[in-house]
C-alpha cells in the first residue's frame, strides 16, 4: 500500500480516529495549513465522520427521546450532544445534515435550554438559513422545524424578531416557489405562521405575512363558473397548511384587520367544505368555527346571510355516511363537524381538558383550540414538558408562572419505562378477557336459539 494511502487510514484501537486531530497534527509537523469550507469535500471524511459519531449520534434523540435525557444524561451530556449536533449541520453529506437537524429539533422540543439557545443563536441561524437555502427537500423541512421550536424555546423578544428578519424572505420565497418541493413549502409554511406569531412586532411585516399565505390558500377556492366538487391535487397539502397558519395569525390581528378579513374570506371558505380531501374539509371547518367566535366576539348580534345554506352543508358534513369514503375518515370528519356545527348554530365550544404533570388546562374555545393544536404538531411528544416549564406557552395559553415542584414530588409523578410496559400489558390483558367474555356470551346466545 502507497504511504499517502496508509497515512490516511483510521488507527486500529483508536477512538474513533479524529480527523480534526489528524489536521492538527499535520498543521504542528509543518505541513501545509489548508482552509476547509462548510461543504469541503475535506470535511466528509470518514474519520471526521467516525470522531463526530461517538458525541453526538444525530438519531440518539429520535431513538432514546426525552426519558433517556432525563434518566441517564445530565445537563453537561446533553450540551455536548447538542454543540456536536450543531458542528454537524455544517456536514458535506445532506444526510448527516439532516440527521443532526432532526437530532436538534427533537432535543429542543422535549427540552427547555433558553440560555444554551440564547448563547448559540446566531450560529443556530445560520445553520438554518444555510440549509434552508442549499438544501433539497427533506433538509428543507428538517431545518423549517428547528427554526420553529428555536422561536418557542426563545420565545417573543429581540432575538426571536432577528431571526424572524433573517429567516423570514428565504421561508416566503420556498413557499412561493412552484418548482420547490410541496411538503418543504409545507412545512415552510406552518414555520412562517409560528415563528411570526411568536416574534413579529412590526405589524406590516404581520400583513405581509398573512397576504402571502392568503395568495396560497385561495388557489382551492372554488371559481365562479365551478358548481362542482373541489377536486385535490398534489398542492393541498400546501394550501391546507397555509390556511392553518393564516388562521393562527388572524387570532393576533387589531380588530380592523380582522373584520377587512373575514369580509373578504367569509362567503369563500365554505367552498371548501365541498373539497374532495377529508382534512382540506375539516380545517376548513375548524377556521369557519374560529371566524365566528371572532365575529360574534367583535358584535355580539352578528349576523351571517348564508346562514341556511352553511348549517345544511355542516349538517351533510356531520353525519356522512358516504360509502365511496373511509371508514376512519367519515368518523373523523363527524366528530368535527358535529362541533363546528354546535359553534355555529348554538355558539356553543365543547370543553377539552389537557393534563400536564400535576396540572391542568381547559380548552374553551376555538381560538385556544387552534393555538394548542398548531404548537402541539411543531412540539409533538414535548408538548406536555414545555406547558409545565415555557414561559412563553404558559403566558400563551394564560397559565401563570411555572409550578416549582420538589425532587421528591417529581420521582413520585414519574412512572418508569418498565413500569409502563407492566401497565400497558396488564390492560391488554384485561381487554382480551373481557373481549373473550363477550363472544362467549354470543355463542350460548346462538346456541340457545
Amino acid at each position: 500500500m502507497p504511504k499517502n494511502k496508509k497515512r490516511n487510514a483510521p488507527h486500529r484501537g483508536g477512538g474513533g480516529g479524529g480527523g480534526s486531530g489528524a489536521a492538527t497534527s499535520a498543521a504542528t509537523a509543518g505541513g501545509p495549513h489548508r482552509t476547509v469550507q462548510p461543504f469541503s469535500d475535506e470535511d466528509a471524511s470518514i474519520e471526521t465522520m467516525s470522531h463526530c459519531s461517538g458525541y453526538s449520534d444525530p438519531s440518539s434523540f429520535a431513538e432514546d427521546g426525552p426519558e433517556v435525557l432525563d434518566e441517564e444524561g445530565t445537563q453537561e451530556d446533553l450540551e455536548y450532544k447538542l454543540k456536536g449536533l450543531i458542528d454537524l449541520t455544517l456536514d458535506k453529506s445532506a444526510k448527516t445534515r439532516q440527521a443532526a437537524l432532526e437530532g436538534l429539533k427533537n432535543a429542543l422540543s422535549s427540552k427547555v435550554l433558553y440560555e444554551f439557545v440564547l448563547e448559540r443563536r446566531m450560529t443556530l441561524t445560520d445553520s438554518i438559513e444555510r440549509c434552508l437555502k442549499k438544501g433539497k427537500s427533506d433538509e428543507q423541512r428538517a431545518a423549517a422545524a428547528v427554526a420553529s421550536v428555536l422561536c418557542i424555546q426563545l420565545g417573543p423578544g429581540f432575538e426571536s424578531e432577528e431571526i424572524l428578519k433573517t429567516l423570514g424572505p428565504i421561508l416566503k420565497k420556498i413557499i412561493c416557489d412552484g418548482a420547490a418541493s410541496i411538503q418543504a413549502r409545507q412545512t415552510c409554511a406552518t414555520c412562517f405562521g409560528v415563528c411570526c406569531f411568536i416574534a413579529t412586532d412590526d405589524i406590516t411585516e404581520l400583513y405581509s405575512t398573512l397576504e402571502c399565505l392568503e395568495n396560497i390558500f385561495t388557489k382551492s377556492y372554488l371559481k365562479e363558473k365551478d358548481t362542482n366538487v373541489t377536486c385535490s391535487t398534489p398542492n393541498t397539502v400546501l394550501h391546507i397548511s397555509s390556511l392553518l397558519a393564516w388562521t393562527l395569525l388572524l387570532t393576533i390581528c387589531p380588530i380592523n384587520e380582522v373584520k377587512k378579513k373575514l369580509e373578504l374570506h367569509f362567503h369563500k371558505l365554505p367552498s371548501l367544505l365541498s373539497c374532495d380531501d377529508v382534512n382540506m374539509r375539516i380545517a376548513a371547518g375548524e377556521s369557519l368555527a374560529l371566524l365566528f367566535e371572532l365575529a360574534r366576539g367583535m358584535e355580539s348580534d352578528f349576523f351571517y346571510e348564508d346562514m341556511d345554506s352553511l348549517t345544511q352543508m355542516l349538517r351533510a358534513l356531520a353525519t356522512d355516511g358516504n360509502k365511496h369514503r373511509a371508514k376512519v375518515d367519515k368518523r373523523k370528519q363527524r366528530s368535527v363537524f358535529r362541533d363546528v356545527l354546535r359553534a355555529v348554530e348554538e355558539r356553543d365550544f365543547p370543553t377539552e381538558t389537557v393534563k400536564f404533570g400535576p396540572e391542568r388546562m381547559y380548552i374553551d374555545s376555538w381560538v385556544k383550540k387552534h393555538t394548542y393544536d398548531t404548537f402541539k404538531e411543531v412540539l409533538g411528544s414535548g408538548m406536555q414538558y414545555h406547558l409545565q416549564t415555557n414561559e412563553f406557552l404558559r403566558n400563551v395559553f394564560e397559565l401563570g408562572p411555572p409550578v416549582m415542584l420538589d425532587a421528591a414530588t417529581l420521582k413520585t409523578m414519574k412512572i418508569s419505562r418498565f413500569e409502563r410496559h407492566l401497565y400497558n400489558s396488564a390492560a391488554f390483558k384485561a381487554r382480551t378477557k373481557a373481549r373473550s367474555k363477550c363472544r362467549d356470551k354470543r355463542a350460548d346466545v346462538g346456541e340457545f336459539f
